[in-house]
């Protein structure tokens, strides 16, 4: 099978998601690699290029969106799907999804301008102020009280816009979860931004974790992806959901990755098939209709069905 890599400029150094194309080289598929910055891609061939699909690693607002929307536009799979892709990387649109879906997921404020952040009611706090196109776990902040507020009312507004989340009492470390569809590998405890360090280690993979993980997937549309959660004294609650993640510290990951994408693509083909068959029976069948309604004419049949009808 071909594939085709968008690597965007932010993760070209990245192992994620080379090290899966490396993979599916050594299994004998053909593999090219697009990077938006770099190379100029021709719309008009797109759809005679060959590929089985198309791989994204992207930042949301960059120029491979529209290069996998162009393949999705024309049929051609796609891994992750652009609707998923833009719904978790902005927090805000990732935040409202969550909660309309009945995901559990603190109480979220869209922040416009750092002074905005005095409008919260003092009974949210503490908060969790983080960007709103974020990743990495950089740039998240807690403030305790209002009376924080003084060190981001002097910020100026950068490229990102603002999330103030309730802070969730929690056992102080984060829980990351992967996925490849229906595939749950891994629970890892992990050091949140917001707490000491804590050591790395796997953490039972309980029917609840695995059932969050599944319903943020069925809910997002995604294939691979990755949920961090905190487990409070309500329940788990997500905190960020992330397309196409590290997959840091999972078992055989490259080679889980690598057979999900394969898997995906060979999916999409025999379904384009099965359309196309089906698109050929019903060309058949109407032109079978079609030449028998001639032939019916020819012979005389339909005029003597209609002297007959006359008669009666």
């Amino acid at each position: 099978m071909r594939f085709c890599f968008i690597v965007e400029e932010q993760y070209r150094q990245d192992p994620m998601p080379m090290v899966v194309a490396d993979q599916l080289l050594q299994w004998g598929h053909t593999v090219d690699v697009l990077e938006p910055q770099e190379t100029v891609t021709c719309l008009s061939t797109l759809g005679t290029q060959g590929y089985d699909a198309y791989v994204l690693k992207a930042v949301a607002d960059g120029p491979g969106m529209s290069i996998l929307e162009a393949a999705e536009a024309i049929g051609i799979p796609t891994i992750n799907n652009s609707r998923a892709i833009r719904l978790v990387r902005d927090k805000a649109v990732a935040a409202a999804f969550a909660h309309a879906h009945g995901l559990p997921m603190p109480k979220t404020y869209f922040v416009a301008h750092p002074r905005l952040l005095a409008q919260i009611p003092q009974e949210d706090y503490p908060l969790v102020v983080k960007p709103s196109n974020g990743s990495s776990c950089r740039d998240i902040y807690r403030l305790n009280s209002p009376s924080d507020l003084e060190i981001f009312q002097a910020m100026e507004p950068g490229e990102s816009f603002f999330l103030a989340q309730r802070y969730a009492e929690n056992t102080g470390f984060d829980i990351k979860i992967y996925v490849t569809g229906r595939e749950v590998y891994a629970a890892i405890a992990k050091k949140s931004p917001l707490h000491t360090e804590v050591q790395e280690k796997f953490i039972p993979l309980t029917p609840t974790l695995r059932k969050l993980a599944l319903d943020v997937g069925k809910i997002f549309g995604l294939d691979i992806y990755g949920i961090d959660v905190v487990e409070t004294a309500h329940g788990y609650a997500v905190l960020d959901i992330n397309d196409f993640p590290s997959f840091g510290g999972v078992p055989r990951a490259v080679m889980r990755i690598s057979e999900y994408v394969l898997h995906a693509a060979k999916r999409a083909e025999m379904q384009r098939e099965a359309r196309q068959r089906r698109n050929q029976l019903r060309r058949k069948t109407s032109q079978d209709m079609t030449l028998l309604s001639s032939t019916l004419v020819q012979t005389g049949f339909h005029s003597d069905l209609q002297t007959l009808g006359s008669t009666r």
